[in-house]
């Protein structure tokens, strides 16, 4: 629909007498010109019947017309020994009109993954795709994870439990010259699951005392979906460096995040010591008052030659009165986060498939191209050790670009 013009703008606005006392008349605005509409059915999905909204919009309208808007689960899960590690990932991306999912396994040397991909629903809480579903059975609490049989072979019954309340991650923001390229907030949940995983005609258990996992929830603007072809070309090579982890320790969590630029300065930072609870019930809130906010982290990784990935590293906590958790942590088991659509040449987020569409593939671990780029974004499951104690949990990694601190100085040459 085109411009409204000056005539049927004139047309939509009244004139109103003074009131009692006031000096002048006032306009008020007729809504005659439905130019502001929604094309096409009713926004309106079941959650604009709660008081809610943040916008003058329906919740399923998103406040930014950004294209890389989005909303994201993402979850894990992995053995204590590290004999193996999932990972589920689902987001909707409002303004491409995509709902998309990811669920891998890495066990035996093999991966195994399943993705699908579906026009997206106009209920932002209809995350069904195909054999996919994801549902939240008590927010911040528990969610359940069932993938049918299907075509791939890949199957999977599985509830993740909470035990610790939420951590709200720092607010994370990157522009590129005057554009917002990253613009997220976050929270964390340290979990269990139990259930049962299917690929490939094996079956495996997973059992809650075993098996701990991390809900991670995010949303706003990252990019997504295919590159956007409007901008000039980079004058600058690209760099984005993020670490991640998560850990289980026996009687609390530690939980630690930074990016950081070319020049190996942080951007952003988040250190927590996280109370956890056997019953979820006892869980004091969303947030937990007793969370232990660190002010600072640090990191010492040693890459392993011809690669950009792990071979130990050395992450510090630091809080406010000087302690100093200083971790180390050994890599076991690596996963490839391209199993859940991240860099993914054919299933990368927010790439239309089709109104439904759905594939399934495998690979040996040890067969994969180190150094293309999409095996860069990694999981690492990692042993953990810290004042005696031994935990479990995972390391991600991503490193692109230039980082001095660690000697890379192009987009991908590796580690010497």
């Amino acid at each position: 629909m085109g411009a409204a013009t000056a005539s049927e703008i004139e047309s939509s606005v009244v004139y109103t007498a003074p009131r009692a006392g006031a000096s002048t008349p006032f306009l008020r605005q007729r809504a005659t010109n439905p130019s502001n509409q929604v094309d096409g059915p009713s926004m309106l999905s079941r959650f604009d019947d709660f008081p809610i909204h943040q916008t003058p919009q329906p919740i399923a309208i998103p406040a930014s017309s950004d294209r890389n808007v989005y909303d994201r689960y993402w979850l894990n899960g992995y053995q204590d020994d590290g004999a193996f590690y999932f990972a589920i990932g689902t987001a909707i991306y409002p303004h491409l009109g995509i709902l998309d999912c990811g669920f891998s396994i890495v066990h035996d040397g093999e991966q195994h993954a399943f993705h699908a991909s579906r026009r997206a629903p106009r209920d932002p809480s209809e995350t069904e795709i195909g054999p996919f579903h994801l549902e939240v059975i008590e927010p911040m609490r528990r969610l359940r994870l069932r993938l049918d049989e299907n075509e791939t072979g890949i199957a999977c019954d599985l509830l993740f439990t909470a035990k610790s309340a939420c951590v709200e991650e720092g607010r994370q923001t990157r522009m590129v010259g005057t554009r917002t390229v990253m613009d997220a907030t976050r929270f964390a949940q340290f979990g269990s699951w139990e259930g049962e995983i299917s690929y490939a005609g094996k079956t495996l258990s997973v059992t809650r005392d075993r098996v701990p996992g991390t809900k991670d929830r995010s949303w706003g603007i990252r990019p997504v979906g295919a590159p956007d072809p409007g901008p000039a070309p980079a004058n600058s090579v690209p760099q984005v460096f993020f670490l991640w982890a998560p850990i289980h320790w026996q009687d609390h969590c530690t939980h630690f995040g930074v990016f950081e630029d070319a020049a190996g300065q942080q951007w952003h930072s988040n250190a927590n010591v996280v109370p956890v609870y056997e019953d979820p019930a006892a869980i004091p809130g969303i947030e937990d008052p007793a969370l232990e906010v660190m002010v600072d982290c640090e990191h010492r990784i040693e890459y392993i030659p011809g690669t950009r990935r792990a071979a130990k590293a050395e992450i510090t906590l630091v809080g406010a009165n000087g302690r100093r958790l200083e971790i180390e942590l050994e890599p076991l088991l690596c996963f490839r986060m391209k199993g859940i659509g991240y860099t993914h040449p054919e299933w990368g987020h927010g790439m239309w498939k089709g109104e439904l569409a759905m594939a399934g593939e495998a690979f040996r671990v040890d067969e994969v191209d180190p150094m293309a780029l999409e095996n860069q974004h990694i999981q690492q499951v990692v042993r953990a050790r810290c004042e005696g104690r031994e935990g479990i949990g995972v390391l991600e990694q991503i490193c692109f670009g230039p980082h001095a601190r660690y000697g890379f100085r192009e987009f991908l040459d590796p580690a010497r």
